[in-house]
């Protein structure tokens, strides 16, 4: 498979699940441009070094996911999008009658409305080539519901909606749209929290990840972030042509349950 030739956009991608879609992206040929809220000489520094790795162009462009114009404008910037990935995403963990109000509108900005925002600017773009490829990254959170997460789950069930109604806005345009639902991925930020959870359970680490961790994930093991973006990658191939309108999970049998 390559994506020689064509451009993807993709969003929260300076780390975790983003970056590692990145790399799988790139190494099949595409030309990418990553994302994040800040601009530091270290985010540029990152996209010089998947082109390097890749041979490809990766350049980094920041714009703020919670700003409706601003995601527009990640797309006019990028002066091509062949392929867009919404990735962008935010948690907070707290009861109903809890939530922070902030928090809330926080969490479907980013999480629900910048896909919106980003799959409407992009749209014009790939009818233009009669070729496209929205992928959206949902997560196990999409299919299913977890206390304390409502605007998460709220979100995410709103991203596997949006994404059937943009599969069948543009059937047979050239164009696909479709869900990743990940479950427990081992990004950066997830291990960060191993050691805490190993001092508060009084565990050793495989213990912790095993038993407390993945106690909803029944394979016991992290998806990793090469293989969320292999599964992107392969939703851009010519084999799944025919795949919109669905969700497509990664999550160990989570949401076989």
């Amino acid at each position: 498979m390559s994506l020689a030739g064509k451009t993807a956009i993709v969003t929260g991608s300076n780390s975790g699940i983003g970056l590692g879609v990145a790399h799988e992206l790139a190494r099949a040929g595409a030309d990418v441009v990553i994302n994040s809220f800040t601009d530091r000489p270290e985010d540029h520094a990152l996209a010089a070094e998947i082109a390097a790795e890749h041979g490809v162009s990766v350049r980094y462009i920041a714009a703020d996911m919670s700003d409706a114009g601003a995601c527009r404008a990640l797309i006019t910037k990028a002066g091509a999008c062949d392929i867009l990935v919404n990735n962008a995403g935010i948690q907070y963990v707290a009861g109903i009658d809890e939530f922070p109000v902030d928090k809330w509108n926080a969490i479907l900005a980013i999480n629900l409305s910048s896909a919106f925002h980003t799959t409407a600017a992009a749209l014009p773009l790939m009818r233009a080539n009669g070729w496209g490829r929205v992928i959206n990254v949902a997560s196990a959170h999409g299919l299913t519901a977890s206390p304390y997460k409502s605007a998460y789950v709220a979100a995410k069930h709103g991203v596997v909606g949006l994404s059937k109604v943009t599969a069948l806005e543009t059937a047979g345009e050239g164009i696909t749209c479709n869900a990743v639902c990940p479950g427990y991925v081992l990004t950066p930020l997830v291990e960060a929290q191993i050691p805490d959870q190993m001092k508060k359970h009084n565990m050793d680490r495989d213990t912790v990840i095993k038993e407390v961790m993945l106690e909803r994930q029944p394979s016991r093991q992290f998806a990793t972030t090469a293989q969320i973006g292999g599964t992107v990658a392969f939703l851009c191939s010519a084999a799944a042509d025919q795949i919109t309108g669905t969700t497509i999970s990664v999550d160990g049998g989570w949401t076989a349950l």
